[in-house]
């Protein structure tokens, strides 16, 4: 059901996500990027400039976070702004031969604030990644009806 902004108050919850990410999420989406920056998927090229392995791209992260926005709302077009800062970087362990996560982003939401003027509501979001926040002041403002 798609929220309508007369339903919204601030605070309220619009849900929580797990992203399952693999080494090969990161090759696929440096593929469709065109970001084929070593760090992502090179290990001993990551470690040799300082990082604790390879890691996700930033972008990859910041798309991941915010389609729990785009869910809730039930429309990708009604996110008419999204912004964040990068604190942390999400490091992928190698799975290969496994079928588990090389790394798992935890992303919860909520209602920040209502511009009932506009028809938009902020969504402010919680993006983790092994207990470190990893995106800071993660907001998307949503047009709703």
């Amino acid at each position: 059901m798609t929220p309508t902004l007369s339903e919204l108050t601030v605070g309220q919850d619009i849900g929580i996500r797990s992203i399952d990410v693999t080494r090969t999420d990161l090759v696929k989406y440096a593929g469709a990027s065109g970001d084929f920056n070593p760090i992502h998927w090179n290990e001993a090229f990551a470690t040799s400039v300082g990082l604790p392995g390879v890691i996700a791209h930033g972008m990859f992260t910041m798309g991941s976070a915010v389609q729990l926005v785009s869910y809730w709302a039930g429309d990708p077009a009604a996110v008419v702004d999204f912004q964040t800062r990068f604190t942390k970087p999400v490091p992928v362990s190698d799975t290969t031969g496994t079928a588990g996560a090389g790394a798992v982003i935890e992303v919860s939401g909520a209602i920040g604030a209502i511009d009932a003027d506009k028809g938009t509501a902020r969504v402010d979001l919680t993006v983790m990644c092994a207990g470190q926040k990893v995106l800071m002041k993660a907001q998307a403002v949503v047009r709703l009806a």
